[in-house]
């Protein structure tokens, strides 16, 4: 019997995000809409609400359930935003009792037995890549039977929790259909007046970062998407939707430096009118690739720097070196390209001295802006399993798994101490000299002013919550 067509909301929770808060706008839920174009695929009704691009809360969210009156609800979450979740499943429950309610995302993904535990109204936890996942739950409820059996979820099943094998990884993503963007409010997504978008070119990393849990969550083996195939969704965004800043996903979009190249070589072929930024790492780039991104259009490279000490790269399981960091720096400096970096402090293994030692070495390198984290260790990370098996978790508050806020015993550095050189951090890099200077040579006074003010506001909702 063919399953029958079925009205499935998926949703971004209302939710505080720093990003929001500091630049104004976050970017398109991609996750999303590649589950949504895999249910339109089934031939399912679907409609997408994001909470945070169109400034909703419960109420309004509310009014969007009983609108369109949804079989099955799917909710989104990172791990500081999963009480959030618990809210939005907690508010379908009370329109629509009947309404099946599906919680996917990392978090989900690494915890899914305490999900359901935690909150009553979660009655499905989709593990991983959900798009053929969320499809088989969805297809085995429109034809009325159960869910026993259906790889990668976790689930309600006579008064336990089953926890049903996971399911293999989509080996071809070239298959995927494209993400739905047309459920998407694209015209929400800008900065400045300039529209932006986002797109994945691969899925899965080879590397042990023991504070990331991508390998686990999309898989050890990197699966990637052809040049062609991406350059062509590119293309869309920029004619039908009139998207002229774009950035790549990946998280490491260089990694096959081969592959790179071709699709800057096709981004030039093809005339797109966009400039774009992508993430790196230090031993995935050249000079000679940095120089054909930026005449691809890429202006920005992320890099995670992290530490400026060895010991510390070998403690994270990195794979890096700091001279690799250095000539990173150098090759991405000659290609006139801006440079992200991402640093952390408060890593286990570090003395006050090491951190203020990174501290001086971001100042150093002087990339075009910094990014300061304080180490977090989220579910499904060794760090997390290894802090939880030795009873290091300062809390399992997840609303403070932010990476602003230190949740782990450090051996060396209290956490008040922590959190005075995270401050000292940012204030070090963005008054210098070297900074300063940089920034007007790059044209970013502007964009930095408009940033220290929504800085100064997110800072004023962490520390006394948001006013009225």
């Amino acid at each position: 019997m063919a399953p029958r067509q079925m009205k499935v909301l998926l949703v971004v929770p209302p939710s505080r995000s720093t990003v929001v808060e500091i630049f104004g706008t976050g970017g398109p839920p991609l996750n999303l809409a590649y589950l949504a174009s895999a249910l339109e695929s089934e031939g399912h009704e679907v409609r997408i609400v994001d909470s945070l691009a169109l400034g909703y809360g419960l109420r309004e969210l509310g009014q969007e359930v009983r609108s369109f009156d949804p079989d099955v609800v799917g909710i989104t979450a990172t791990t500081p935003a999963i009480y959030r979740a618990y809210e939005v499943a907690e508010l379908v429950k009370a329109i629509s009792p009947d309404c099946v309610v599906v919680l996917g995302g990392p978090h989900a993904t690494f915890a899914s037995s305490e999900v359901l535990s935690d909150c009553p109204h979660v009655d499905v936890v989709v593990r991983g890549e959900g798009e053929m996942t969320l499809c088989d739950v969805v297809n085995r409820l429109a034809r009325g039977s159960g869910l026993k059996g259906v790889l990668g979820i976790t689930h309600r099943h006579g008064g336990t929790i089953r926890h049903e094998p996971p399911r293999p990884l989509v080996k071809d993503i070239d298959a995927l259909p494209w993400p739905a963007y047309h459920l998407l409010p694209m015209d929400r997504y800008e900065f400045e007046g300039v529209r932006f978008g986002v797109m994945l070119t691969s899925r899965g990393c080879p590397y042990r970062c023991i504070f990331c849990s991508s390998s686990k969550l999309m898989g050890k083996v990197w699966r990637a998407r052809s040049p062609e195939d991406v350059v062509e969704e590119a293309r869309l965004l920029a004619e039908e939707y009139r998207i002229r800043e774009l950035e790549f996903l990946d998280d490491t979009f260089t990694l096959d430096m081969r592959r790179a190249r071709r699709i800057a070589d096709l981004l030039v072929e093809e005339g797109l009118d966009m400039n774009w930024s992508c993430s790196s790492r230090a031993n995935t780039i050249s000079e000679e690739l940095a120089l054909r991104l930026r005449r691809a259009g890429c202006h920005s490279i992320y890099l995670g720097v992290e530490s400026a000490s060895q010991e510390t790269l070998n403690f994270l399981k990195k794979g890096i070196t700091v001279e690799q960091v250095l000539d990173a720096f150098r090759a991405l400096r000659k290609a006139d390209l801006n440079i992200v970096a991402t640093f952390i402090l408060g890593i286990p293994c570090e003395t006050k001295d090491m951190m203020v030692r990174t501290i001086r070495f971001a100042k150093k390198m002087n990339p075009t802006l910094a990014q300061f984290t304080i180490f977090t260790p989220y579910p499904g990370t060794e760090a997390y399993e290894e802090a939880r098996r030795k009873g290091l978790l300062l809390t399992r508050d997840w609303s403070k798994y932010d990476t602003l806020t230190p949740v782990l015993k450090h051996p060396y550095v209290s956490p008040r101490e922590i959190m005075r050189l995270f401050y000292r951090a940012y204030l070090s890099f963005y008054t210098s000299l070297g900074f300063l200077l940089n920034a007007i040579r790059r044209r970013l006074l502007p964009f930095l002013i408009r940033g220290l003010k929504g800085i100064i506001t997110a800072l004023r909702n962490y520390l006394i919550g948001p006013p009225g």
